[in-house]
């Protein structure tokens, strides 16, 4: 079984998470919005099913798949330390842009 890293490394596999996150799609729906072979999406589904980022649900002939965002956690919980460090370059710039405002309106007073 792969490791949800693993998973969402692979570029199909994210586009298929965020279709799946806007609603649940068959594989067919899937296979038509994504431009991709229904043979690959099922490909792609059967991994995101095995690693729980995806759940099916059969109705009638066919199977609806939906999102399991919980494995996400785990990689939302190491990208913390980056948002952080992100978070402080942001609020620098802001800063430095609030200096040069200020220093553009005190000039023209």
């Amino acid at each position: 079984m792969l490791d949800t890293y693993t998973v969402v490394a692979e570029p199909s596999r994210r586009r298929i998470l965020d279709r799946l996150l806007q609603s649940d799609s068959s594989v067919t729906e899937l296979a038509n919005a994504l431009g991709l072979s229904q043979p690959l999406v099922s490909k792609h589904l059967r991994a995101l099913r095995e690693s729980g980022l995806v759940q099916v649900q059969v109705d009638a002939q066919r199977r609806v798949y939906s999102l399991d965002a919980g494995p996400l956690a785990e990689i939302d919980e190491w990208l913390s330390a980056y948002r952080a460090k992100w978070n402080q370059h942001v609020d620098a710039l802001e800063a430095h842009l609030d200096e040069r405002k200020n220093a553009r309106e005190g000039n023209t007073k």
